[in-house]
């Protein structure tokens, strides 16, 4: 266990932090999941921003890598123009 307070401090920061990041992939990777599971083109089209927003905001917050939401929106957008 650490003793300086900064260190527990920095602990709790963390735990909050971890829980927070997981929360927000987790909500990626379901939004993702569901719109490459729809199949209807004009639904997969009104998803398609808010996902791509999402993404966005993560890389931004740097919980994920730049080039990954980059990739990702690509392989959307051709999902959808498949469609």
């Amino acid at each position: 266990m650490a003793n300086h307070k900064s260190s527990l401090k920095r602990i709790r920061q963390t735990e909050v932090r971890n829980l927070r990041n997981r929360y927000y992939g987790k909500t990626m990777r379901n939004a993702v999941r569901k719109l490459r599971a729809t199949t209807d083109k004009d639904e997969a089209q009104k998803m398609y921003p808010e996902v791509q927003k999402l993404l966005d905001k993560l890389a931004k917050k740097r919980i994920i890598h730049k080039n990954k939401a980059a990739n990702l929106k690509s392989k959307l957008c051709a999902h959808i123009a498949k469609l």
